[in-house]
């Protein structure tokens, strides 16, 4: 690969609201490139869904697993059942899924608006804040090392 720079080609410059076009082949370019550089392959979607017995969404969890790392992108539980332990399933379920697929850390994100707390109750360790959230807020980073069985 070479690192000289290139002259650019002629080409158009576009800004605009959400392209799914483009969300796809930024996503499709760089998970092949984080693979070729780190061997770790694609990243695996892993969700967890609470449904009550009428079906509807208690609450849920998004992440993805890649080689040993496992990063939750969301955790949402309705309003009327927060502080009812769901956080901490869906949060415990996501972790053993990780480990169960190889994975020894994690990471999460949460807004100083939202429940940096609850991660930390959680045994995870805050890494580091972005500042300029809206409102005066941060975005607070958060790893944790997942137990194994070896």
């Amino acid at each position: 690969m070479s690192t000289a720079h290139q002259p650019p080609v002629p080409a158009s410059l576009q800004v605009g609201g959400k392209d799914e076009a483009l969300q796809q082949c930024l996503d499709d370019e760089l998970t092949a490139f984080n693979g070729r550089a780190t061997g770790a392959g694609e990243p695996v979607p892993l969700s967890v869904r609470v449904t009550d017995s009428a079906g509807d969404l208690v609450g849920g969890l998004t992440a993805w697993a890649w080689g040993s790392l496992c990063a939750i992108d969301m955790l949402w539980v309705r309003e009327d059942q927060r502080h009812a332990g769901w956080g901490s399933k869906l949060l415990r379920a996501a972790e053993e899924e990780g480990a169960r697929r190889g994975c020894t850390e994690v990471i999460v994100s949460s807004f100083t608006f939202q429940a940096p707390g609850f991660y930390q109750g959680h045994g995870y360790r805050e890494t580091g804040r972005t500042e300029g959230i809206p409102g005066g807020h941060q975005d607070v980073h958060f790893h944790k090392a997942l137990k194994t069985d070896h």
